[in-house]
């Protein structure tokens, strides 16, 4: 899918799905989309306008996102943006919010380094292949809306890196160096490689394979996933929501490990006598994860339940001023970005999100 098409051949494809590494095992009907972007009631719409417009006018005049000492001018908080704004179907240059895609889109492409790392180099972030792998996620996404040579050039570069830093355990960690691997940061990069296969752009099999391997190798007996492949044993809800996002995004949807990952993050489901966000750490992160995971993977009866708690504890967070700021750690950017990724997954816009 390449060159320049309108917002509506956009959406329509997007509504279609773009071939991937494979099909879910449970491929909605479109009366079953439907159905599930019903479940997108008014004040989920209000609340996620709010958000969107206020975030709009925080943008850099450079297009970036972010704020505080840490965060300022992110590319990870940037590239979540974006992709807060595409899972609305707004479009680059088309629509309330093209600018502001496209700023973003300017901001990103610029931060892309001759050896592909898109790396902001002022940032003090600890993890900046987060930020990398966001980045090749939100770019892949928009990768055939827009007929920019610069936009190509710098995902070749990009997606090259990220497979020459896979370790030989098959996973990534925080530098684009292949010495190391943690779970979190290598679904990053399984969510970003399958951006690209679904834009038509070339990754190797070998690539997912080993991913696979690392991320199968690092679940606990309990279903949820540890933080390193033989290293620190603990499960916890956002880091085994992530892993089964990994999977998912490599094209496993079923399975014992599938299954066994959706009991164990059953634990944490949202509602009545759930455990409230301040008991589960990364909330938003975690919830960005699960409810793709429950969106892809859950029977037909159990995601429009798992998706009105989860929204309802999401829009209880947003703050007066239409952003989210959860607990002071990242930045409201982020949390804001976050929390409309979740509340608008139903609209299956997002080839990365459907199912």
């Amino acid at each position: 899918m390449n060159g320049h098409c309108s917002r509506r051949m956009m959406l329509q494809l997007l509504a279609g799905g773009i071939s991937g590494l494979s099909i879910p095992r449970t491929l909605r009907s479109q009366d079953s989309r439907d159905d599930a972007r019903r479940l997108v009631t008014r004040e989920i719409r209000a609340a996620v306008e709010r958000g969107l417009k206020t975030l709009s006018a925080t943008q850099k005049q450079d297009g970036s996102f972010g704020s505080g000492n840490i965060y300022r001018r992110s590319v990870g908080v940037s590239s979540l943006a974006g992709l807060a704004y595409l899972a609305g179907g707004h479009t680059p240059g088309d629509g309330p919010y093209g600018e502001t895609v496209n700023r973003t889109i300017d901001f990103l492409v610029s931060q892309c380094n001759p050896n592909g790392f898109i790396h902001q180099p002022d940032s003090r972030i600890h993890g900046p292949m987060y930020d990398h792998g966001f980045a090749v996620t939100f770019l892949a996404e928009i990768y055939g809306m827009t007929d920019r040579k610069d936009l190509r050039a710098c995902l070749d570069r990009s997606i090259k890196l990220i497979i020459s830093s896979q370790n030989q355990e098959g996973g990534w960690r925080y530098e684009p160096k292949p010495s190391d691997a943690d779970v979190s940061v290598t679904v990053c990069q399984v969510m970003a490689l399958r951006s690209a296969k679904n834009a038509g752009l070339y990754v190797p099999k070998e690539t997912i394979d080993r991913a696979v391997a690392y991320l199968k190798g690092s679940q606990n007996s309990d279903g949820g996933f540890r933080y390193q492949k033989g290293r620190q044993p603990e499960s916890e809800f956002a880091r085994s929501a992530a892993a089964l996002v990994g999977l998912n995004s490599a094209g496993i949807y079923e399975g014992q490990e599938i299954e066994d990952g959706i009991d164990y993050l059953k634990r944490f489901r949202p509602g009545p006598g759930s455990p409230r966000y301040f008991q589960i750490q990364h909330y938003l992160y975690g919830h960005y994860y699960a409810v793709q995971v429950m969106w892809h993977c859950a029977e037909d009866d159990d995601w429009p339940t798992w998706y009105q708690n989860v929204s309802q504890e999401v829009l209880a967070l947003q703050g007066g001023n239409g952003l989210w700021n959860v607990n002071n750690t990242i930045c409201p950017e982020y949390y804001t970005a976050m929390a409309c990724l979740i509340l608008q997954m139903p609209y299956n816009f997002l080839p990365i999100f459907q199912r």
